[in-house]
């Protein structure tokens, strides 16, 4: 419609009158890059491997694979592709008004053998179609697993269920700690802990890292496990973490306990409390753990390792061998 022959009137005149814009008139559409769909195809595969990733790590991973990738242009094509990183959202723990909020009991505490403290908490794990959410119970002196499920819900029954049977499976706990969310802070939770004779310890309000060993389980399951396979339904999710928490409790050794397997370690210390009456090596076979999170300050909040002396380590070796 608009045409530069037109000596009558100039470009500027037509666009005016047609109330378009010279811009539009002088758009050229820009032609696709010939590597695009390549790096979309990579990114397709690479999302299923690493869907945590973010447009940083993508752009260095590409630049990696030898494409001169800005982040400007990966975030376009993650665009593209709908790639959706995961990640935890903001505001999981949601108490419910009115529920009690107990006070956190591990400040200064030394953790000094099994079934002392257990730990538990409730996170979602992504599949090929929506996700579900998955439970765990953690024994803190040895990083055992004493109980697991997974849910499409996450209601409070659920979650007292799971704790019930990790408790007639393994004995009673000294202490539960737990968020503030409402399936912990519900009575038919707190009702099953308090009739059990167990005492219930809450994280402090904002203090992620109170909480710190169950966050790190989550990592570990995901980064391990979770993210490297895509399930279609809830019974492949189980099969599949049935046998992770297995290999996790049984085979996978763990550097903070001397390079033992959480169950080694489990066993090891049921044992020696029912031996011994003095105390127990605490989370390392060289170590215990003491909680001090009080302060605001990082450093001033990581666990405070105090070393017990090396004879423990060998007593631990010789009752493994």
């Amino acid at each position: 419609m608009i045409g530069k022959e037109n000596k009558g009137l100039k470009i500027s005149a037509q666009c005016r009158l047609l109330q378009i814009s010279r811009s539009v008139f002088y758009y050229r559409p820009c032609a696709k890059r010939e590597d695009d769909l390549e790096i979309l195809r990579l990114l397709d595969e690479q999302y299923l491997r690493a869907p945590f990733y973010g447009t940083r790590r993508v752009v260095a991973w590409l630049r990696v694979k030898g494409y001169r990738v800005n982040r400007k242009r990966g975030r376009r094509l993650m665009e593209i592709m709908g790639w959706q990183t995961i990640y935890r959202a903001p505001r999981t723990t949601v108490s419910a008004p009115g529920d009690h909020i107990y006070p956190y009991l591990l400040k200064g505490l030394e953790i000094w053998h099994s079934n002392q403290v257990w730990a538990t908490d409730i996170t979602y794990i992504p599949m090929k179609h929506g996700f579900m959410y998955l439970c765990a119970v953690i024994d803190l002196y040895s990083r055992y697993v004493v109980g697991w499920g997974v849910s499409n819900t996450m209601s409070a029954e659920w979650c007292a269920g799971i704790m019930e049977e990790a408790i007639n499976r393994h004995g009673t706990p000294g202490i539960v700690n737990t968020d503030q969310g409402s399936q912990f802070t519900s009575a038919a939770f707190t009702g099953m802990l308090k009739s059990k004779g167990v005492e219930i310890s809450m994280d402090g309000k904002g203090r992620a890292i109170d909480n710190i060993f169950v966050e790190r389980l989550w990592r570990t399951v995901k980064y391990e496990y979770v993210y490297l396979h895509v399930y279609e339904d809830g019974v492949g999710l189980y099969q599949g973490l049935d046998w992770y928490f297995c290999f996790y409790n049984h085979e996978r050794q763990h550097q903070s306990l001397g390079h033992c397997t959480p169950e080694s370690f489990y066993e090891y210390a049921t044992v020696k409390e029912k031996e011994e009456t003095k105390a127990l090596p605490g989370a390392a076979p060289c170590q215990a753990t003491t909680f001090v999170t009080a302060e605001p300050s990082l450093a001033d909040s990581r666990n405070v390792i105090a070393c017990q002396g090396a004879e423990n380590q060998l007593k631990l070796s010789n009752y493994l061998s």
